[in-house]
């Protein structure tokens, strides 16, 4: 629960004077002090955890989290046309789920993820403007990562969504400034982009290009010529894999396409912020490419990926996650998540012509 530590207090630090990212939990951690590294807006939120006694607060979390990821998949089904989905497959995919690398490391680190991905799919589900916009603008506001949705709406040119999620944004950040002071300034205008104070760039739990490209050049690429040709490769990717599912109506093809491009833009993406994997699989093996052969390899794939946790094995190789060098085979072995993304990518960018040959979902008996 080192990440829920670091929620509670980091949380707590307003009330008591301190500055909010001047604390650090290193109780678990003394090799990597954990500092608070969200936006001020998530300690204003988690502000009130800190009067739970953390015992009954983590537990409590962790049933959430189950809830959330049940929440995932049930909104993920509906979008791939299931008018009712159904407890049995809803239950199903939640209890593989479950035992996947993103959400191991997530039940491990005590993670916010999950829920922040259900309110991007709910954002997506819901047919109201404004509702959309406060989701995605309220998640952005908690953590920064969510804010690539805002993408999926400009395709689907749902222009209000798109409005409105940027006015809650900023009013996020007001109400920020109004409750914490300079600490809002602080982030926003210093902290905002550092990734070396998220975390080592190098260790194999970061599945994002700039953490694939260090570990194969033996240190930290940044944002350098190797990298940006990778982001460029997969935002091409990603434009044409829209097209040819018609992202502004295949809702759940759409979303997943624009969050898997986000997870390879970022700089740090831990394994735990690849939850969307489960709506991926979800929308490979049930949506409306199922009938594809290369549907059923793809999600079997990555069902298989995951379940194992191959950067979690990887990890085992490592001195420690500090140290970006390491032979060649794990450097590149490291690239799995992020290979695995391209080529699903590029798999679903070559079935524009052939979509509509495939027949549409069937609501669960």
């Amino acid at each position: 629960f080192v990440d829920l530590h670091v929620y509670v207090g980091g949380a707590a630090s307003l009330g008591s004077g301190h500055p909010l990212y001047d604390y650090v939990y290193a109780d678990q951690t003394p090799d990597f002090p954990l500092p608070f590294t969200y936006p001020p807006f998530a300690a204003v939120l988690f502000y009130p955890l800190h009067f739970v006694p953390f015992g009954l607060l983590a537990f409590c979390w962790q049933v959430g989290i189950i809830v959330a990821l049940y929440g995932v998949v049930w909104i993920s089904l509906r979008l791939i046309g299931f008018a009712d989905p159904g407890h049995r497959l809803a239950m199903a995919w939640t209890a593989v789920g479950i035992w996947t690398e993103p959400l191991r490391s997530t039940f491990d680190y005590g993670q916010v993820n999950v829920a922040l991905v259900l309110a991007i799919l709910c954002a997506v589900h819901t047919s109201k403007w404004w509702l959309s916009g406060l989701l995605v603008g309220l998640a952005a506001g908690v953590k920064l990562t969510p804010a690539v949705a805002g993408l999926y709406f400009v395709g689907a040119r749902r222009w209000a969504a798109v409005m409105f999620s940027a006015v809650v944004f900023f009013l996020t950040i007001g109400v920020s400034a109004l409750l914490v002071g300079d600490q809002t300034r602080y982030y926003f205008t210093e902290l905002l982009g550092d990734a070396d104070r998220v975390g080592p760039v190098g260790t194999s739990f970061n599945q994002s290009w700039r953490g694939g490209i260090s570990r194969i050049l033996g240190h930290d690429a940044g944002y350098g010529p190797v990298v940006l040709i990778g982001v460029v490769v997969t935002a091409a990717l990603a434009l044409l894999a829209w097209r040819a599912v018609d992202g502004a109506t295949d809702r759940l093809g759409g979303i997943v396409i624009v969050s898997l491009f986000g997870l390879l833009l970022s700089p740090i993406s831990w394994t735990h912020h690849w939850v969307w994997l489960i709506p991926l699989m979800i929308w490979l093996l049930h949506g409306p490419l199922r009938a594809q052969l290369g549907a059923r390899v793809l999600g079997w794939g990555w069902l298989v990926l995951t379940l194992i946790g191959v950067p979690w094995l990887l990890s085992f190789a490592q001195p420690t996650i500090w140290v970006i060098p390491r032979p060649w085979y794990l450097a590149w072995a490291g690239l799995i998540y992020i290979v695995a993304t391209l080529a699903t990518l590029g798999w679903i960018a070559s079935r524009g012509g052939r979509r509509s040959r495939v027949p549409s979902p069937r609501p669960c008996p």
